[in-house]
Protein backbone atom coordinates (compact mmCIF):
# COMPACT_ATOMS: atom_id res chain seq x y z
CA UNK A 1 0.00 0.00 0.00
CA UNK A 2 1.63 3.23 -1.16
CA UNK A 3 -1.13 5.56 0.03
CA UNK A 4 -3.52 5.76 2.95
CA UNK A 5 -6.46 5.50 0.57
CA UNK A 6 -7.03 3.88 -2.81
CA UNK A 7 -10.63 4.81 -3.72
CA UNK A 8 -11.06 1.16 -4.76
CA UNK A 9 -13.75 0.62 -2.11
CA UNK A 10 -15.88 3.63 -3.00
CA UNK A 11 -18.38 1.35 -4.72
CA UNK A 12 -19.03 -0.66 -1.54
CA UNK A 13 -16.84 -3.56 -2.66
CA UNK A 14 -13.46 -4.59 -1.33
CA UNK A 15 -10.73 -6.94 -2.44
CA UNK A 16 -9.83 -9.99 -0.41
CA UNK A 17 -6.61 -11.99 -0.49
CA UNK A 18 -6.84 -13.66 -3.86
CA UNK A 19 -8.48 -12.05 -6.83
CA UNK A 20 -12.03 -11.78 -5.62
CA UNK A 21 -13.96 -8.65 -4.63
CA UNK A 22 -16.84 -8.85 -2.18
CA UNK A 23 -19.48 -6.45 -0.87
CA UNK A 24 -18.21 -4.81 2.30
CA UNK A 25 -21.08 -6.33 4.28
CA UNK A 26 -20.29 -9.90 3.16
CA UNK A 27 -20.09 -12.43 6.05
CA UNK A 28 -16.39 -13.02 5.36
CA UNK A 29 -15.65 -9.31 5.72
CA UNK A 30 -17.86 -9.10 8.81
CA UNK A 31 -15.70 -11.84 10.33
CA UNK A 32 -12.47 -10.10 9.32
CA UNK A 33 -13.74 -6.80 10.73
CA UNK A 34 -14.69 -8.47 13.99
CA UNK A 35 -11.24 -10.02 14.32
CA UNK A 36 -9.68 -6.64 13.55
CA UNK A 37 -11.88 -5.06 16.24
CA UNK A 38 -10.84 -7.74 18.74
CA UNK A 39 -7.18 -7.12 17.91
CA UNK A 40 -7.63 -3.39 18.53
CA UNK A 41 -9.52 -4.03 21.79
CA UNK A 42 -6.67 -6.26 22.91
CA UNK A 43 -4.29 -3.40 22.10
CA UNK A 44 -6.24 -1.11 24.42
CA UNK A 45 -6.11 -3.81 27.09
CA UNK A 46 -2.36 -4.24 26.61
CA UNK A 47 -1.86 -0.49 27.02
CA UNK A 48 -3.99 -0.45 30.20
CA UNK A 49 -2.70 -3.56 31.93
CA UNK A 50 -0.47 -3.17 34.97
CA UNK A 51 0.55 -6.85 35.03
CA UNK A 52 3.57 -7.31 32.76
CA UNK A 53 2.57 -10.94 32.22
CA UNK A 54 -0.80 -9.84 30.81
CA UNK A 55 0.81 -7.43 28.37
CA UNK A 56 3.28 -10.07 27.17
CA UNK A 57 0.54 -12.65 26.58
CA UNK A 58 -1.68 -10.12 24.81
CA UNK A 59 1.12 -9.12 22.43
CA UNK A 60 1.62 -12.77 21.42
CA UNK A 61 -2.12 -13.09 20.84
CA UNK A 62 -2.13 -9.99 18.65
CA UNK A 63 0.72 -11.50 16.66
CA UNK A 64 -1.42 -14.63 16.16
CA UNK A 65 -4.48 -12.66 15.12
CA UNK A 66 -2.78 -10.97 12.15
CA UNK A 67 -2.18 -14.21 10.18
CA UNK A 68 -5.51 -15.56 11.43
CA UNK A 69 -7.20 -12.52 9.91
CA UNK A 70 -5.31 -13.08 6.65
CA UNK A 71 -6.53 -16.65 6.46
CA UNK A 72 -10.14 -15.60 7.05
CA UNK A 73 -9.86 -12.84 4.45
CA UNK A 74 -8.39 -15.12 1.77
CA UNK A 75 -10.51 -16.43 -1.06
CA UNK A 76 -10.98 -20.15 -1.56
CA UNK A 77 -7.76 -21.71 -2.75
CA UNK A 78 -5.61 -18.98 -1.20
CA UNK A 79 -6.36 -19.52 2.52
CA UNK A 80 -3.99 -22.48 2.87
CA UNK A 81 -0.91 -20.34 2.27
CA UNK A 82 -1.90 -18.04 5.16
CA UNK A 83 -2.65 -20.84 7.63
CA UNK A 84 -0.85 -20.27 10.93
CA UNK A 85 -3.38 -21.41 13.51
CA UNK A 86 -3.02 -25.05 14.44
CA UNK A 87 -3.17 -27.36 17.47
CA UNK A 88 0.06 -25.87 18.84
CA UNK A 89 -1.36 -22.35 19.03
CA UNK A 90 -4.54 -23.61 20.71
CA UNK A 91 -2.45 -25.64 23.18
CA UNK A 92 -0.46 -22.47 23.96
CA UNK A 93 -3.71 -20.62 24.82
CA UNK A 94 -4.80 -23.50 27.04
CA UNK A 95 -1.40 -23.50 28.80
CA UNK A 96 -1.77 -19.79 29.53
CA UNK A 97 -5.28 -20.28 30.93
CA UNK A 98 -4.15 -23.17 33.14
CA UNK A 99 -1.14 -21.22 34.43
CA UNK A 100 -3.33 -18.25 35.35
CA UNK A 101 -5.93 -20.53 36.96
CA UNK A 102 -3.25 -21.80 39.37
CA UNK A 103 -2.88 -18.28 40.79
CA UNK A 104 -6.24 -16.63 40.06
CA UNK A 105 -8.96 -19.23 40.42
CA UNK A 106 -12.28 -18.59 38.67
CA UNK A 107 -15.06 -17.17 40.86
CA UNK A 108 -18.30 -19.05 41.39
CA UNK A 109 -20.42 -15.96 40.64
CA UNK A 110 -20.53 -13.59 37.68
CA UNK A 111 -17.89 -10.85 37.62
CA UNK A 112 -19.04 -7.27 37.15
CA UNK A 113 -16.60 -5.55 34.74
CA UNK A 114 -14.82 -2.35 35.70
CA UNK A 115 -12.67 -3.06 38.75
CA UNK A 116 -9.50 -1.82 37.04
CA UNK A 117 -8.85 -0.11 33.70
CA UNK A 118 -6.90 -3.15 32.46
CA UNK A 119 -9.54 -5.58 33.67
CA UNK A 120 -12.34 -3.57 32.06
CA UNK A 121 -10.39 -3.39 28.78
CA UNK A 122 -9.86 -7.16 28.87
CA UNK A 123 -13.56 -7.71 29.43
CA UNK A 124 -14.35 -5.53 26.43
CA UNK A 125 -11.76 -7.45 24.40
CA UNK A 126 -13.40 -10.71 25.52
CA UNK A 127 -16.79 -9.69 24.13
CA UNK A 128 -15.16 -8.49 20.90
CA UNK A 129 -13.47 -11.89 20.57
CA UNK A 130 -16.84 -13.59 21.19
CA UNK A 131 -18.38 -11.57 18.34
CA UNK A 132 -15.49 -12.57 16.07
CA UNK A 133 -16.04 -16.18 17.12
CA UNK A 134 -19.72 -15.98 16.13
CA UNK A 135 -18.85 -14.49 12.73
CA UNK A 136 -16.19 -17.14 12.09
CA UNK A 137 -18.61 -19.87 13.21
CA UNK A 138 -20.95 -18.73 10.45
CA UNK A 139 -18.17 -19.13 7.88
CA UNK A 140 -17.16 -22.56 9.19
CA UNK A 141 -20.76 -23.82 9.30
CA UNK A 142 -21.49 -22.56 5.78
CA UNK A 143 -18.31 -24.20 4.43
CA UNK A 144 -16.71 -20.85 3.56
CA UNK A 145 -13.81 -21.38 5.97
CA UNK A 146 -12.08 -24.72 5.95
CA UNK A 147 -9.80 -24.39 8.99
CA UNK A 148 -12.01 -25.00 12.03
CA UNK A 149 -8.91 -24.41 14.19
CA UNK A 150 -9.57 -20.69 13.74
CA UNK A 151 -12.90 -21.14 15.51
CA UNK A 152 -11.30 -23.18 18.32
CA UNK A 153 -8.60 -20.53 18.73
CA UNK A 154 -11.15 -17.74 19.16
CA UNK A 155 -13.14 -19.84 21.62
CA UNK A 156 -10.08 -20.40 23.83
CA UNK A 157 -9.03 -16.80 23.39
CA UNK A 158 -12.26 -15.50 24.93
CA UNK A 159 -11.63 -17.76 27.94
CA UNK A 160 -8.06 -16.48 28.18
CA UNK A 161 -9.29 -12.89 28.12
CA UNK A 162 -11.45 -13.66 31.17
CA UNK A 163 -8.52 -15.33 32.95
CA UNK A 164 -6.31 -12.34 32.13
CA UNK A 165 -8.97 -10.00 33.51
CA UNK A 166 -8.93 -11.91 36.81
CA UNK A 167 -5.13 -11.84 36.88
CA UNK A 168 -5.08 -8.12 36.21
CA UNK A 169 -7.53 -7.50 39.06
CA UNK A 170 -5.53 -9.77 41.36
CA UNK A 171 -2.32 -7.77 40.91
CA UNK A 172 -4.15 -4.47 41.48
CA UNK A 173 -4.87 -2.77 44.78
CA UNK A 174 -8.40 -4.15 44.58
CA UNK A 175 -7.16 -7.76 44.61
CA UNK A 176 -10.54 -9.40 44.02
CA UNK A 177 -13.23 -8.89 41.38
CA UNK A 178 -16.61 -7.42 42.16
CA UNK A 179 -19.16 -10.21 41.92
CA UNK A 180 -22.89 -10.23 41.30
CA UNK A 181 -24.61 -10.61 44.64
CA UNK A 182 -28.02 -12.10 45.22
Amino acid sequence: MNKYYTRAGDDGMTGILGEERLPKNHPRLEAVGSIDEATAALGVARACCKAQRCAEIILKIQQDLCPLMSEVSASEGHAERFRAIDDDRIAWLEEQIEAIQRTASPPKEFVIPGDTPGGAALDLARVAVRRAERRVAGLVHSGDLENAQVLRYLNRLSSLCFALELLEIQVSEKGKPTLVTK
